[in-house]
């Protein structure tokens, strides 16, 4: 187990050297700088396990690579690594010379000028990754197999445990979900995908969001008193949504609390025009296709 955050360069290190064979990660070639990388460990299934860390590394960096900041040269950062549109089993070279192609450079140029940076750009994000899990306020627990019935004792104890291990879960239950929608939102938009579907996409985002926002209120308060997580931190873990205002998010929470349909959640929001414009300009962007949100007799 780490003892320490690698620094930058041990990072860029380690990035230059996986580049010779690229992407799976394999054991035998997972540097330690990058499997002791925080956001590596919090992935793994088992932190201790090598082969675990591995595969959690191997999963960071082709998230990563998906979402490579820079679209000029995302195609290319991919193809370095052997990912589409590169085929399986190329080498460096082979890979090199259809990565400056997909830049287009020349060879020599992108090997000298363009590949360090692009190098550079993912240990960079790695750290950046990193770092986010050394400031995320609570980590989601872990779950193992239970194969047989585990009754809970007819103790206050033991009645106080599990309604927590129960709110504890439905916390994250709902922000996973809501997570889920989020992405699935940004997946549609890079998809150019027609209007109808992406305010289906953007409504199902902001109840899932809104029940998560209520799951997130009540559990510091009744659990967690002392804890300095707000509503917020908990929130930034699920992702990205646009910025409205308290009483905006609070219309929201009240559309979607008690376990509120999605059906029931629209229709409490039936006269919220600028609530859904806002929530839906804000998510989709004004540029790709129309964005009201009005799903009261249209896009259901």
């Amino acid at each position: 187990m780490p003892t320490k955050s690698p620094g930058e360069g041990e990072v860029v290190a380690a990035v230059t050297r996986l580049l010779r064979r690229g992407l799976p990660v394999t054991p035998a070639r997972a540097d330690a700088a990058l499997l002791d990388l925080r956001g590596v460990v919090a992935r793994a299934v088992d932190p201790a396990d090598i082969a675990s860390r591995t595969a959690a590394l191997d999963g960071t960096l082709r998230g990563l690579l998906a979402r490579f900041p820079d679209t000029r040269y995302a195609p290319a950062a991919r193809v370095l690594f052997g990912l589409p549109p590169a085929e399986p089993g190329l080498n460096l070279t082979a890979r090199r010379d259809l990565a400056a192609e997909q830049a287009g450079h020349e060879v020599h140029h992108f090997r000298k000028r363009v590949e360090p940076k692009l190098i550079e750009k993912i240990a960079w994000e790695l750290l950046a990754d990193a770092d986010r899990f050394t400031r995320t306020p609570m980590i989601a627990p872990r779950l193992a197999p239970v194969t047989l019935r585990q009754p809970v004792p007819a103790d206050p104890f033991a009645w106080e445990v599990t309604e927590h291990e129960e709110q504890l879960a439905r916390l994250w239950s709902a922000l996973y979900a809501a997570r889920a929608e989020l992405i699935a939102v940004e997946r549609l938009i890079s998809l150019r995908a027609n209007r109808i579907d992406l305010i289906h996409a953007a409504v199902t985002a902001a109840w899932r969001w809104a029940a998560a926002r209520a799951e997130a209120i009540g559990y510091p308060t009744d659990y967690a008193p002392e804890s300095d997580t707000s509503v917020d931190d908990l929130l930034a873990l699920a992702g990205w949504t646009p910025e409205l205002t308290e009483s905006q998010a609070s219309r929201l929470t009240e559309a979607a609390a008690g376990g509120a349909s999605r059906d029931q959640f629209v229709h409490a929001l039936h006269d919220e025009t600028g609530l859904a414009r806002t929530w839906a300009d804000g998510l989709l962007g004004k540029d790709p296709h129309p964005t009201a949100i009005d799903e009261n007799g249209s896009a259901q």
